[in-house]
């Protein structure tokens, strides 16, 4: 490639909402798109992903018609589009990570709050912009509050983190969701090393099936190497 797309969190007008921009490779930047904090979202806060048109897909954590967050597009034209608003009711709402896209054009991800229990939620939309909620956390053996985007296999498992769970010295989860909406628990981290805990970050996917992320460490004790781990899930 010779450009890079990507977001930040903020930009240089005094209202700081944060702007879609193109980085081509001597440095020079385009703003695609900039976020008023009204309907079409503000802070976004994870990257976005391209599809053969050119049009770029992401997560607003805020604004849009209901204050709790967006799924948007901006297209080669510099439109932008928002897809879903989020309402922090049944549909989820204020999304951290961003979206993965599939060769059908449907977008998948989470949102950190929302759902029946306020615990965030797994989504699915749609090209023409319809969500199907996949999985509504409970906060209980299930986890809660997913952070950070997903990754997805080629029999559509979908893979990712919380950060959250029931329980003394439980402190997220790596799971996978299939496509019938099955939650696997595939580990839950602790509070200590060496396997870190609250990993923030998703996870990556290799050929075999294997799974790669980061987790940081609780900040309460003094345990030594307590400053995070890379870890592998076969």
């Amino acid at each position: 490639t010779t450009e890079i797309y990507t977001l930040s969190l903020h930009d240089a007008l005094p209202i700081y909402q944060g702007v879609v921009y193109k980085l081509d490779l001597s440095g020079r930047e385009t703003v695609l798109h900039t976020f008023t904090g009204g309907a079409d979202g503000a802070l976004p806060q994870a990257g976005v992903v391209r599809d053969s048109a050119g049009t770029l897909y992401g997560t607003t954590s805020g604004g849009g018609a209901n204050g709790y967050g967006t799924v948007y597009k901006v297209d080669s034209a510099r439109n932008a589009t928002v897809l879903h608003s989020f309402t922090r009711g049944a549909d989820g709402g204020i999304p951290i990570g961003g979206v993965i896209l599939d060769s059908n054009g449907n977008l998948y991800g989470s949102t950190s709050r929302g759902g029946p229990s306020d615990y965030g939620v797994v989504f699915e939309i749609d090209p023409a912009g319809n969500e199907t909620v996949l999985y509504s956390f409970t906060g209980g053996t299930d986890g809660a509050e997913p952070y950070a985007g997903l990754v997805r296999d080629s029999a559509g498992n979908l893979y990712g983190t919380n950060t959250a769970r029931s329980g003394f010295a439980a402190s997220g989860d790596a799971f996978k969701l299939d496509p019938a909406g099955n939650l696997t628990i595939l580990y839950s981290f602790g509070f200590s090393p060496p396997d870190g805990s609250y990993p923030y970050a998703g996870v990556i996917l290799d050929s075999g099936g294997n799974l790669y992320g980061t987790a940081t460490t609780y900040e309460c004790c003094n345990v030594p190497g307590g400053g995070g781990s890379v870890y592998k899930l076969d």
